[in-house]
């Protein structure tokens, strides 16, 4: 029973300290943050403690640091840049498939809009067919009568129709 009791602790307490905090860095006003995300982009890389595992170091800046002992002691700009181009290219890679998929849409609707022709331009030949036959045409008016075409509207028909081929037969 002892020994039960005594393996439960020890698993217990291994298991426990994965639920401690990966990271740990100092704030602006000095103090300690744990978190298990990683910092912001603002927190320089010395104010970074602990890292996810990585042994723990002494902390790089203490509270009583002056901000211009910082800023001397720091090289300007080298630890913002490796960070601001990740988020880059995480932009860059969103706006490039953006654009794709925009690209793959426009395209897409140009094959709609030439099959959408391709259908007129079939029906307007057949239709044409049908006004050179010679065959008697009726079409129904406003009140759902039947009326045929004479030649007068047979003639605008056949003009609306060749124009729907000039547009869309091309």
């Amino acid at each position: 029973m002892k020994h039960l009791a005594r393996w439960s602790l020890l698993i217990f307490c291994s298991a426990s300290s994965l639920a401690f905090a990966q990271w740990q860095w100092l704030d602006k006003d000095g103090r300690n943050v744990f978190s298990d995300r990683a910092p912001p982009v603002s927190v320089p890389d010395k104010a970074i403690v602990k890292r996810p595992g990585a042994p723990q170091l002494a902390p790089a800046v203490n509270a009583t640091d002056t901000p211009a002992k910082d800023t001397a002691s720091a090289p300007v700009g080298t630890t913002s840049a490796p960070q601001g181009l990740g988020i880059d290219k995480v932009l860059l890679e969103k706006k490039k498939k953006a654009d794709a998929e925009q690209a793959a849409k426009a395209k897409a609707d140009e094959q709609r809009q030439l099959a959408i022709k391709a259908n007129n331009c079939q029906r307007a030949k057949s239709a044409k067919a049908g006004l050179n036959s010679g065959v008697r045409l009726s079409r129904t008016n406003a009140q759902g009568e039947r009326e045929l075409l004479d030649d007068s509207a047979r003639a605008v028909e056949a003009k609306r129709i060749q124009s729907i081929i000039d547009s869309d037969c091309k």
